[in-house]
C-alpha cells in the first residue's frame, strides 16, 4: 500500500521526519552516544536518522538498511554504509554494534518479536536498541465521525498486509523478553489538524485511494478528510508513538 514507487512516498517520508525527527534524535541523544559508536539503522527510509547518527559517530560507523535504498545518500558522510536487504532475511555478527534503531518499522513485519529478539544479539555488551512503533487509538473514540470511519478503515487496510498497529502497546514486554536490562519507554502523541502542516495529508493522499477502492471508505469519505485538515478548528489525537529502548547486559559475553 505504501511503496518507494507511490509519486507521493518521498513526501510522506519527509513529512514523518520533519514531525518526529526531533523527538527521535533527542532519546537518542540521552543515551549518551559517543562520537565512536558502530550504529545500525533499520528501515532507514529517507535518511534522517542515519544522517544524524554519522555526525555523532565520526568515529565510529552507520549502517542504514532499508529494503529500497534509493532514497539514501551514501556518499552523505564517510562512515556511512548504506545497504539494500530484508531485515527478516539477514543476519549480523552478533555483538557488533553499540546502537540499533527502528522506526516505524517492526509493526509491519511477520515475525516481528523474532527479529526484534535476533537484532538484541547483534547488540554489543552495554549496547542499546530502541525501536519506535505507532499505537493507534481506538478509531470509535474520536469525536469526529468521519475521523472513525477514516481511521478504522485505515487499521482494516495495514492488518491486511500484515501490520499490526496495536503491536507496540507490548514493546516494553517484548524488549525484556528478549534478554534487555534498563528498559525504558516513553510516547509521543501524534497530532491531526489543529491548522499544523502535519504528516496524514501526504500518508492519506496515498493510502487512501486504496481504501476508497476496496470499499473500506469511500470518495466523499475522503475527499471531506482533506476539508476537515483545512478547518482551523478541527484537531485530533489518533495514536500515540511509543518509543522503548533496552540495554544489552555490559557484562555479557559477545556470542561466537
Amino acid at each position: 500500500m505504501l511503496s518507494k514507487d507511490s509519486p507521493g512516498e518521498r513526501e510522506r517520508l519527509a513529512s514523518i521526519q520533519r514531525s518526529v525527527d526531533a523527538y527521535t534524535t533527542g532519546i537518542l541523544r540521552d543515551l549518551g552516544i559517543t562520537e565512536s559508536w558502530d550504529c545500525l539503522e533499520l528501515g532507514a527510509g529517507a535518511g534522517s536518522v542515519a544522517y544524524w547518527l554519522a555526525g555523532q559517530c565520526p568515529g565510529g560507523r552507520v549502517v542504514a538498511v532499508d529494503v529500497d535504498t534509493r532514497y539514501l545518500a551514501p556518499d552523505r558522510a564517510p562512515n556511512l554504509e548504506v545497504q539494500q536487504a530484508d531485515i527478516t532475511d539477514r543476519g549480523y555478527r552478533p555483538g557488533s554494534f553499540d546502537l540499533i534503531h527502528a522506526r516505524y518499522l517492526f509493526c509491519h513485519l511477520p515475525g516481528r518479536d523474532e527479529v526484534i529478539a535476533r537484532a538484541a544479539g547483534w547488540l554489543k555488551p552495554g549496547g542499546w536498541l530502541v525501536v519506535a512503533d505507532p499505537y493507534q487509538l481506538a478509531p470509535e473514540t474520536s469525536p469526529f465521525p468521519l475521523v472513525r470511519r477514516l481511521m478504522a478503515a485505515y487499521q482494516r487496510k495495514y492488518a491486511a498486509h500484515g501490520a499490526d498497529l496495536t503491536w507496540a502497546r507490548g514493546l516494553p514486554a517484548v524488549l525484556a523478553r528478549s534478554g534487555l536490562t534498563e528498559v525504558g519507554f516513553t510516547g509521543n502523541l501524534a497530532c491531526m489538524g489543529n491548522g499544523a502542516r502535519d504528516r496524514w495529508r501526504p500518508l492519506i493522499s496515498q493510502a487512501g485511494p486504496a481504501m476508497v477502492e476496496d470499499g473500506l471508505i469511500d470518495q466523499a469519505d475522503l475527499d471531506g478528510f482533506f476539508a476537515l485538515l483545512d478547518d482551523p478548528a478541527f484537531v485530533d489525537i489518533p495514536q500515540v508513538t511509543i518509543y522503548a529502548w533496552g540495554r544489552r547486559p555490559a557484562d555479557e559475553e559477545s556470542a561466537a
